[in-house]
């Protein structure tokens, strides 16, 4: 059964929702999108176009109002579902949900930003670590994982406008991309890489001079796959002309 997982970043579900995000939900139609940043909760939204839809729908909004949060929208139904990953700080924030799928699991998750200083950065660097730690433990006994989100770090050069001029910002640190390293070297793939290696290929763009307009991008918006799923992709997208939020969507079809 191929599935198609859709992974965005809506920066405030409620505002995508006015720029017209339901209609192209329905339009699009994937059987799996998870949503970063919703900053609502699902008693402030009309649901129906989401079940409507077919989808089972899961919520894990901040504790803070109006910031963070994800949610998963699925036409298949999850075998299990769990919120967080034991850790309060971050599971505070809204900031995993895991949904298993038969021998698959699927985590939607939306790493910490450092931009704010060097208070947030640092809560970001323990994320990354503890996610990791996380991913090694349940990758024992579930080894078929896929994690879906923003992770907020661009990897490489390749990933980022003007690289030279980044390397000291939040999100293109050394050590931040250096954890994306170890990711790979833990047994994931970056299955947008798999298909396409091209520049200038990103999902989130600044709202600040005309970023978007001149493509001045970054790509910090992943499907991570275990490397036992490599023959069960079909294909990657950034779907870069999507547009109700600073970020779009980007998209795995792969094999269940």
């Amino acid at each position: 059964m191929s599935v198609s997982i859709f992974s965005y970043n809506v920066n405030g579900l409620r505002a995508a929702i006015n720029k017209g995000f339901d209609k192209w939900l329905i339009q699009a139609d994937p059987d799996i999108i998870c949503l970063q940043e919703i900053k609502t909760t699902p008693g402030q939204i009309d649901l129906s176009f989401i079940e409507k839809a077919g989808y089972h729908h899961y919520w894990y909004p901040a504790e803070k109002k109006g910031y963070s949060g994800t949610a998963l929208f699925t036409k298949i139904k999850p075998d299990y579902i769990e919120y967080g990953f034991g850790y309060q700080d971050y599971d505070n924030e809204g900031r995993t949900i895991r949904a298993d799928f038969g021998n698959i699991t699927h985590i939607t998750a939306y790493f910490p930003s450092g931009t704010s200083g060097e208070i947030r950065q640092s809560f970001k660097m323990k994320f990354l670590e503890s996610f990791a730690i996380y991913i090694r433990d349940l990758n024992k006994e579930r080894p078929n994982l896929i994690i879906s989100g923003d992770i907020n770090i661009a990897h490489k050069d390749i990933d980022i406008n003007f690289p030279a001029k980044h390397q000291t910002m939040s999100g293109f640190l050394p050590e931040e991309r250096a954890w994306i390293d170890k990711m790979l070297d833990m047994g994931f793939i970056d299955s947008f890489r798999v298909f396409n290696k091209q520049p200038q290929q990103y999902s989130w763009w600044t709202y600040r001079a005309q970023a978007r307009a001149k493509n001045l991008g970054w790509r910090i918006d992943y499907n991570f796959v275990s490397n036992s799923l490599i023959g069960k992709l079909k294909s990657a997208n950034i779907l870069a002309n999507v547009i109700h939020s600073d970020h779009c969507p980007v998209t795995l079809e792969i094999d269940f």
